[in-house]
Parts: C-alpha cells; structure tokens; sequence
C-alpha cells in the first residue's frame, strides 16, 4: 500500500541547522538503507560547528590543508554511519567533488587509512565550486545497515583496473543489488584514452569523439563488471552521466538508445568542469546501479506523466524500496517553463530559481505518488547550480514543499546545464518501501 503526500518514513540522522534556518541533515536512515550526502570537511557534522581545519595562523604546521579537510570528512562519514546503524565498512557506494585535481592524493590517502580494504565503489570528478567558498572536497556515500545477506560483498575481478593508489572495488553487490565505479575511456595504466576510444590521427571524421568513448565504456568496462556481479545491461537501474562538454550530449543519448532500445534507466546527465576527471582530455564518466539477474527485487518502471528532460529517458525506476529518479529540470516541449522565464520588462518580478525548483518538486511530488510513496521520503538531494548564489532560493522552495524537515542536501557548481535559461537540475533519490 503507498503512503500518503505528507507521511514520512525515514529517519535524519546528524541534524543540523545552519544560517538563514536552513534545515540540513548529515545523513538518512531509510529502512536497511544509510545515505550520506553533501559532506564537508569545514564542518564537525556531528555537532555542526566549523571544524579545525581552516587554521590559518597555524596552516602548515601539521600536514596540508587538504588532508585536515579529508581526514574531517571520513571523521563525518563513520559518525553518519555509525548514527545509522552501520560503519564505514558497510559503505556501497561512494561519490567525490574536488575543485581541482591536487586534492585526490590527500583525499585517497585519508580514505585508505579509514576505509583500508573495504572502499566502496568511487566515483571523481572536478566541479567549479561548492556552497562554502574555502571548501575543496564534498563526499556522498550509500551504505547499508547490514542484515542477514543484505552486507557489501565486494567484487574485484582478476584484471582490476583500479590504481592502487585509489584502492576501490569495481562493484559490489548488496543483498540483489549491485553497484558499478564510474568507469571512463581508459585503456591501460599510462596509456591514456584507449585506442578504440580515440578518433584515428589526422582523421576529422571517423567517428564521433563522446560515441566512441561511451561505446567502450558500455562495452568494454561496465559490461564485464556487472557479468562478474552477476548481473548485466538489461538489470541496470541507475545511472549518472558525466559529461564535460555540452555539444555532446545528445549524440550521448543517441548511443545510449542503442545499448537501452527498449527500456533506458533512469538517467542523470551532470555537467563537470573542464577538465572533469582524471585523465584531461576523457569527455565522459559513467557510474551505475543494476540489479542480478534473475533477483527477486524487481524493477518496474514509473510514469507519471512528467515531460523527461532527455528524450527517452523513464521519469524513475522503482527497484526494491527505491525510487530513482532521472534527472529533473523544469521544462516542457517549450523549453524552460514559462512560470521561470525572465520577462526582460520586468526582471525583478519573481524568482526564476523559485519558480524552476517548484516546477521540477511537482513533478517529483507526482512521481513518488505515482510509485507509491510521498516527497517526504527522499533520501538524497543533488542540486546543479550554474550559480550557488541562488541555492537560498532554491532551498526556499525545498521549505514550502517540505516544511520544517532536515533535507540531505548538496549543491555544486556546474559551467551550464543543457537546456536554455535553466540554471539548476535535481537528481533525487526516495525511499518507497
């Protein structure tokens, strides 16, 4: 049976409330499930004070800047988890914003002396900024609060292609869940983008850049982890799409409807800076959810009636008890909304923010009714802003639709999101038990 609009069945953990009454919670327990979105080392999330890590009489007496930082965030990232019934060992997924590429060393050196053999699998990419404007890394993980056969059991095939230096496993299956790193064009270690990734030298047209690097990436990288898992293309679920470059993403959904002809999952496409990732010239990264083959937990895809913001893409799947949502911008055949459009005679009239956030929260609300559950079970929050400035508005929007709750929040900073006049997009993830 579904539960109503304004019911809740989840638990904030670490709660916090921050300036302008702004209702933030550290992490989420949602039945097994433990997520812990938009951590920061600049706070002590247990208690919500700043942390030592900003010590600018003292700033190198210890060690860097960026490894307090990192040391900070796996101090909040084992106190969410433990508040939610697990630990760090029970993490399934992990998820990484850095500013610029020289905080992943300190960052993957925290990681290995908190999470030694149990890292989770990762995902990294570079983003132009944060809400907090010293800030230099956030962290989001999924974790569980293991029950029978319902624990992490991490998957390394043989021929891993994971650095040692970053020390995470491919994939990893919970109960009949699996999850799958993000994966890019690489080929060897040193070798860069892979030969079959790349355009032939002195050849303008033979091939597309983005197709030949999602095309390995399907085939060559996320194929083979989910068959070691025990899963495939067919039970995938979830995935979230990184892409540096905004000419490129339409012919990405061109390829992904061959690999997904009859039935996509659902999707987030998420602009990164440029560079995005670990090798500078790879244009895409791809992370990914499935389920096993042959699981009870089943996928069933939700409709509501909700304009997707890719052709194609499902509105969300509904696996087990959760709802994945593709990602969400505010727009119909039309383009941008019509409520958030600038009208260039009177621009201070309205919030565009507002008005894109409400927009983009109906049609979320109409979602989870769809599927059975309310808003208020939502358990992770990523908001793309090309501009932080408006997260307060947005935020504001978050109030009149949720009122008075502890929202798991993040907000980063992309260069552009794909559609005209929008200047945010949400990726949301609800519990629906």
């Amino acid at each position: 049976m579904g539960i109503g609009a304004g019911e809740a069945r989840v638990q904030p953990l670490l709660p916090q409330v921050f300036k302008g009454n702004v209702l933030y919670a550290a992490g989420v327990r949602a039945g097994r499930w433990i997520f812990a979105t938009g951590l920061n080392g600049l706070v002590d999330h247990t208690t919500g004070a700043p942390s030592a890590v900003m010590r600018p009489r003292l700033p190198h007496w210890d060690t860097s800047k960026l490894r307090r930082e990192a040391d900070q965030i796996f101090r909040n990232l084992d106190a969410v988890m433990r508040a939610g019934g697990g630990g760090l060992e029970n993490a399934v997924r992990l998820d990484q914003h850095y500013t610029s590429g020289r905080a992943v060393e300190a960052y993957h050196d925290a990681r290995r002396v908190m999470m030694k053999d149990h890292i989770a699998p990762s995902t990294s990419t570079l983003v132009e900024g944060f809400l907090r404007p010293r800030q230099e890394i956030e962290v989001h993980m999924i974790g569980v609060a293991p029950q029978g056969e319902f624990r992490p059991r991490h998957i390394r095939p043989g021929e891993q292609q994971v650095h040692p230096s970053s020390g995470y496993s491919l994939a990893l299956e919970a109960g009949d869940y699996v999850f799958v790193a993000g994966r890019m064009a690489d080929g060897k270690f040193g070798e860069g983008l892979a030969q079959e990734a790349r355009l032939p030298e002195q050849h303008l047209w033979k091939g597309l850049p983005i197709r030949l690097e999602t095309e390995y990436i399907i085939r060559e990288k996320i194929a083979p982890a989910l068959k070691a898992a025990g899963s495939s293309l067919d039970n995938v679920v979830k995935c979230q799409v990184h892409m540096r470059d905004a000419a490129d993403f339409g012919s990405f959904n061109d390829v992904w409807s061959e690999f997904f002809p009859h039935e996509k999952p659902a999707t987030t496409l998420v602009p990164t800076a440029t560079p995005g990732f670990f090798l500078s010239n790879a244009r895409i990264e791809i992370n990914t959810i499935a389920l096993k083959s042959g699981a009870k937990t089943k996928r069933e895809v939700v409709d509501a009636g909700v304009f997707p913001a890719f052709r194609g893409l499902p509105q969300a799947i509904r696996a087990g008890d959760l709802l994945l949502l593709s990602g969400l911008l505010a727009i119909d055949e039309n383009g941008l909304v019509e409520s958030a459009r600038i009208d260039s005679e009177q621009p201070y009239h309205g919030s565009t923010v507002q008005a894109q956030m409400d927009a983009m929260l109906e049609s979320a609300e109409k979602i989870c009714a769809a599927a059975g559950t309310s808003l208020g079970n939502v358990v992770r929050i990523q908001q793309y802003h090309t501009d932080p400035a408006d997260f307060y508005g947005a935020y504001q929007a978050w109030d009149r639709h949720l009122a008075g709750r502890h929202l798991p929040i993040s907000a980063v900073k992309v260069p552009f999101l794909p559609v005209p006049g929008c200047t945010v997009q949400l990726d949301l993830w609800v519990y629906a038990p």
